[in-house]
C-alpha cells in the first residue's frame, strides 16, 4: 500500500472553459487578446512610472510592484492554458499543477498586501499630509515590500506542501482551466481536514486582516475628507483615492465569491466566471483604472508614447 504522502495520479487533466471546438477558438482568441491587453498596459505603467521622475514617489513605488504582480498572476494560468489548446491536450503534470498552485496564490497574496500598503499610503498623504514625506521614506516602503513577498512565500509554501503530501489515488479531472485549491481538494482521497483549516487560518490572517486595514484607512480617509471646508478640496481629495477603491472592490468582491462561499453552495459555472474575473478581467482592468483616472499616469504615458513616435521617425 502506498504511503499517506505519495499519489498514484501523474498528471491531471484540465477540462477548460468549453467542451464545444467552435467556442473553445473563440476563448482562445478572446483570452490571448485579453492576456496581451494584460501584459501590454501593465507594462506601459511600469514604463511611464521608470522615465518619469515625478511618478517617483512611494504612491507609484506601490503601483509599480501591484503592475509587475498583476503581470505575474495572470502568466501562471493563461499561457498554460493557451498551449493546452494549441497542442490539443488537456494535461498538466502534478508537479506541475503544485507550481502552478503556488505561484498564483503567492502572487494573490501579493495584490492582498499592496493593496493593503496603497490604502495605507493614500491614508498617511490626506489624514497627515505635513508628515507624508517624514513617515513614508523609500526605506519604509521597501521594507513594506519585502516583508510582502517573505510572509506570501511563506504562506503559500505551507499550503503547497500539505497539498503535497495528499493522495489522489482516482479521478484526475479538474473542472476548471487551472489548477484551484478547492477542486483538488475535492478530488484527493486522503483526510483534507488540516488542509481546509490552513485555508481558514489563511483567510483569517492574510486576506481579512488587510482587508480590515484597508477599511480602516478609508474610514479614517472619509472621516478627514469630510472635514475639508471646500466641496472642491473635498472632491480632489477623494479623486486621488478612486482608482484603489475600485480595484479593490473587484479585487475583493471576486476573492470572497469565489472563496468565502459555503463549498456545498458552489456551482461550477460560476466558480468558474468568478475564476476569469479574478485571475484574468481584474489584472487586465487594473491599469486602465489607474490610467483614465490618474493625470500623472496619463501625462506619463503620453511621455512615453512621444518618445516611441520620435524613435519611430528615426
Amino acid at each position: 500500500m502506498r504511503g499517506s504522502n505519495q499519489s498514484s495520479v501523474s498528471e491531471f487533466l484540465l477540462l477548460g472553459l468549453s467542451s464545444q471546438p467552435r467556442q473553445q477558438q473563440l476563448l482562445f482568441l478572446l483570452f490571448l487578446t485579453m492576456y496581451l491587453a494584460t501584459v501590454l498596459g501593465n507594462l506601459l505603467i511600469l514604463l511611464a512610472i521608470s522615465v518619469d521622475a515625478r511618478l517617483h514617489t512611494p504612491m507609484y513605488f506601490f503601483l509599480g510592484n501591484l503592475s509587475f504582480v498583476d503581470i505575474c498572476f495572470t502568466s501562471t494560468t493563461i499561457p498554460k492554458m493557451l498551449t493546452n489548446h494549441l497542442l490539443g491536450t488537456q494535461s498538466i503534470s502534478f508537479a506541475g499543477c503544485l507550481s502552478q498552485m503556488y505561484f498564483l496564490f503567492m502572487f494573490v497574496d501579493m495584490d492582498n498586501f499592496l493593496l493593503a500598503v496603497m490604502a495605507y499610503d493614500r491614508y498617511v498623504a490626506i489624514c497627515h499630509p505635513l508628515h507624508y514625506s517624514v513617515k513614508m521614506t523609500p526605506q519604509l516602503c521597501a521594507l513594506l515590500v519585502a516583508g510582502s513577498w517573505i510572509v506570501a512565500n511563506v504562506d503559500v509554501l505551507i499550503h503547497t506542501l500539505l497539498m503535497a503530501r495528499l493522495s489522489f489515488c482516482g479521478d484526475n479531472v479538474i473542472p476548471h482551466f487551472f489548477c484551484d485549491v478547492t477542486p483538488l481538494l475535492k478530488l484527493s482521497c486522503s483526510d483534507t481536514y488540516i488542509n481546509e483549516m490552513m485555508i481558514f487560518i489563511e483567510a483569517s490572517l492574510i486576506t481579512l486582516a488587510p482587508f480590515i486595514c484597508i477599511l480602516v484607512s478609508y474610514i479614517l480617509i472619509t472621516s478627514a475628507i469630510l472635514r475639508v471646508p471646500s466641496t472642491q478640496g473635498r472632491w480632489k481629495a477623494f479623486s486621488t483615492c478612486s482608482s484603489h477603491l475600485a480595484v479593490v472592490a473587484l479585487f475583493y468582491g471576486t476573492i470572497i465569491f469565489l472563496y468565502f462561499n459555503p463549498s456545498s453552495s458552489h456551482a461550477a459555472d460560476s466558480d468558474i466566471a468568478a475564476a476569469v474575473m479574478f485571475t484574468v478581467v481584474t489584472p487586465m482592468l487594473n491599469p486602465f483604472i489607474y490610467s483614465l483616472r490618474n493625470r500623472d499616469i496619463k501625462g506619463a504615458l503620453g511621455k512615453v508614447m512621444a518618445i516611441k513616435f520620435f524613435l519611430a521617425q528615426k
